[in-house]
């Protein structure tokens, strides 16, 4: 009797041991089948506000760096929080080219259609929509718009779109061609089936003839043609309207589930360079083929990286937080009538031949995207690296913050990092020499900056005494002095290179300038008067002021190039430790004096229970990895997968804080896959963290293949306990560059208790340039 039992017993665990492995085989096989792209959840980070930020994403549905995006507006004209997932209504779907709901928006128009009586003001005509009637992918949107009876939907290509709208019965059909204030002109050609036209709106960083000139083109013939003029005044039987804010209304009768097309294009050239984009890209193509073209580019650029696991949740978070990373910066280049690269400049007004690429901040970018290109596309880096050469032929100046043209936004002169990333990382960069100079130019001319974000605020205090000071009414001063401290870095890297040996021993002496703000007293970094003491009293939660949206806590560890000289100073690994403990044990206390109110960031800091530790904002992004450079990985391991799993989901509320042009994202990307670029622009690493999938392939650009396995991976086990690289045991916790690029194989075996020995040894650490070769002393 208790041997049958026995059996029995046997038998249903076989039974439920083999379930489990065939619904895993089974999810398996779902991910295998399913298009990556439809993982991507493009609605992740749009439930924000301005006092607290999930991401202050919207929807963009495009094609990869395209130069337009489209997305619905459920917002007024003109409101950087264009798109807020708990309204409940939608006014048009827009052209958009907004990296950031604080920069805002610019050369924007809408399309929208209603029915029955005419209403085009945008608070009269909008539509109440449900998530529940609303599709949205990265290259298809449809909504219902239940007010109307009409379901509206867009897919994109790089400087086009094509428009579908599904009629109900009605003797009163419209679209309306919102071209937005701030200047717009409208054209209807009803011969032609067409609307022409221009937007001017911007929010700066435009020269004074700046406009986006459209092209409207319908496959119905018009019944009727309404323009309007200023103060929504309507035009009846009009075809144009030249004013601050004008729009066209056309009309038709409609059968039931009548479908009326629209396809549109814009250019920042002239209205014939519109109309050539539109022939290029869409010509004859249906609705339906350039929603094809638009996934298939979706699928080639994330099939770069193809992911395999069990857990779903994590795959479509990653393959959302992928296509954030691929957003920007914007194409802002065209093609012209020979096919030649031209484009609008943005600095100076004329047209130019050549790339150009805008909206982008390179202090949030710096960090991981751009690593990210230069992993995984250096060509496109290319020619983003011949984009920053033209702004410099065009303006005189890098930008730091471009949106069309340098805008006065944010701090440092992070451009330098992104230029020697490249240069060192083997990027073709044809303008390296130029580029190098404009470098030079941002580190030693104070005078003609057009913003007071270009260039380096403070520079002629930075270069006399080695920092910024507090006292000098240059606002963030010490954080100023730490990213210039590491631009210095990557500068001397880049000269080094270059053979310009006296170049890259000046500025390797100034990457050292971090150490003027380290106060022993504290172990904090800390602003410094310009008689050389330390500004007082000193709170190192205080948020601002010396600092850029953080406080001592979370920029004392931007030292991004000499982790050992700060564990130097702060008495040793075991110090060093304790204080990174410290930033994640403490409670979420801060000041907020500064500012006089709490600013988002605080807030998304405070409520993620994880201590001081700030990830919704770029400055401490780093910070976990630099566990590796103490000898004790684990920590980072455990922390990393934390992050992880408790502030990202490929959800509206998905992010923890802005997702500042993929940035936030690409954190993601790069540790999900087992590794983060801590020092980008001068050192061949990636510091090793937690990988999270069973398997990650990526297909380089080279035409190599590097495959990252993790065995017995799960949401438990998070800590290595061994590793090996192409089949060799490997215990460093840093992964070289080069070896990425040959291809082969990265293999971790993981569990769930720490393993304190793998990495734990000095000759296992990351860079730092206080141990590379001595070179202050050459």
């Amino acid at each position: 009797m208790r041997k049958l039992i026995f059996k029995q017993a046997w038998m249903i665990l076989i039974a439920f041991l083999l379930s489990i492995t065939m619904a895993k085989a089974q999810n398996n096989s779902y991910i295998s089948s399913k298009d990556l792209v439809d993982f991507v959840n493009p609605l992740m980070g749009t439930d924000s506000a301005f006092d607290l930020s999930n991401g202050n994403t919207y929807p963009a549905i495009a094609t990869p760096w395209a130069m337009n995006f489209w997305t619905p507006m459920t917002s007024k004209m003109g409101d950087g929080w264009t798109y807020k997932y708990r309204e409940n209504k939608i006014r048009g779907i827009k052209q958009t080219h907004q990296p950031s709901p604080w920069v805002n928006d610019y050369a924007a128009f809408s399309l929208m259609a209603v029915t029955g009586d005419l209403k085009f003001n945008e608070d009269e005509r909008e539509s109440w929509f449900s998530h529940k009637a609303e599709t949205v992918t990265p290259y298809h949107y449809s909504v219902y718009l239940a007010d109307y009876d009409v379901v509206a939907e867009v897919a994109p290509t790089e400087r086009a779109a094509s428009f579908k709208f599904t009629f109900p019965e009605s003797e009163n059909s419209y679209i309306i061609l919102d071209a937005f204030n701030k200047g717009s002109m409208v054209k209807i050609i009803p011969e032609k089936r067409k609307i022409i036209g221009y937007c001017r709106n911007n929010n700066g960083g435009v020269p004074d003839n700046f406009h986006n000139y459209f092209v409207a083109q319908f496959d119905t013939d018009f019944e009727l043609n309404h323009t309007w003029n200023d103060g929504w005044q309507l035009i009846e039987n009009s075809t144009s309207s030249e004013g601050d804010h004008v729009g066209a209304i056309i009309g038709f009768k409609t059968k039931k589930g009548q479908v009326v097309n629209v396809k549109v294009a814009s250019s920042f050239i002239s209205l014939d360079q519109a109309q050539l984009n539109l022939s290029r890209e869409i010509g004859t193509d249906t609705f339906e083929n350039t929603k094809t073209k638009a996934k298939q580019a979706w699928e080639t650029e994330l099939g770069r990286i193809k992911i395999e696991d069990d857990n779903i949740d994590n795959i479509r978070t990653f393959y959302s937080s992928l296509y954030r990373v691929l957003l920007f910066p914007r194409k802002f280049y065209e093609f012209d009538v020979n096919n030649n690269v031209v484009h609008y400049s943005p600095y100076n007004g004329k047209v130019l031949p050549g790339y150009m690429f805008t909206d982008n901040g390179f202090w949030d970018t710096f960090r991981a995207v751009f690593p990210f290109f230069n992993m995984m596309y250096p060509e496109l880096n290319g020619k983003i690296m011949q984009g920053l050469a033209n702004t410099y032929k065009e303006s005189g100046w890098l930008p730091e913050w471009a949106s069309p043209g340098h805008r006065d936004v944010m701090i440092g002169s992070n451009s330098a990092p992104i230029i020697a990333d490249a240069f060192l990382k083997g990027v073709k960069v044809p303008d390296a020499e130029l580029l190098f100079d404009a470098m030079l130019k941002n580190a030693t001319v104070a005078d003609g900056r057009p913003v007071n974000s270009v260039g380096r605020a403070g520079l002629e205090y930075y270069n006399k005494l080695g920092y910024v000071p507090y006292d000098v009414d240059v606002n963030e001063n010490a954080a100023r002095t730490l990213e210039y401290a590491y631009a210095d870095f990557t500068i001397a890297k880049m000269a080094e290179k270059m053979g310009k040996t006296k170049l890259a021993k000046k500025y390797y002496k100034q990457a050292m300038n971090y150490k003027h703000l380290f106060d022993p007293s504290t172990n904090w970094m800390r602003g410094k008067n310009k008689d050389g003491s330390f500004q007082s009293p000193f709170n190192p939660l205080k948020w601002g002021d010396a600092f850029t949206e953080g406080n001592s806590l979370h920029y004392t560890w931007s030292v991004f190039h000499d982790i050992q000289g700060l564990i130097d100073l702060m008495g040793g690994k075991t110090q060093f430790v304790a204080k990174l403990d410290e930033v994640f044990e403490m409670p979420p206390k801060f000041d907020h004096s500064y500012y006089g109110f709490t600013i988002h960031e605080i807030r998304e800091m405070q409520i993620v229970n994880m201590g001081n530790y700030a990830h919704g904002n770029q400055p401490i992004q780093h910070m976990i990895y630099l566990y590796n450079y103490a000898n004790q990985p684990y920590k980072a391991q455990e922390k990393i997968r934390n992050v992880m799993a408790k502030l990202y989901a490929a959800t509206p509320d998905g992010y923890c804080g802005d997702e500042d042009n993929g940035q936030t994202s690409a954190w993601y990307v790069f540790s999900a896959l087992g590794f983060y670029p801590v020092t980008p622009g001068g050192v061949d690493e990636y510091v090793i963290g937690s990988p999270l999938f069973k398997k990650a392939t990526l297909q380089l650009e080279n035409g190599n293949i590097f495959e990252i396995f993790s065995k017995k991976n799960s949401e438990k086990n998070v800590y290595i306990q061994s590793a090996t690289l192409n089949g060799k045991p490997y215990n460093n916790t840093f992964l070289n560059f080069d070896d990425l690029q040959k291809g082969g194989t990265l293999e971790f075996n993981m569990g769930s208790k720490p393993n304190i020995n793998w990495g734990a040894s000095d000759e296992n650490v990351p860079y730092s340039l206080s141990t590379e070769n001595n070179k202050l002393k050459k």
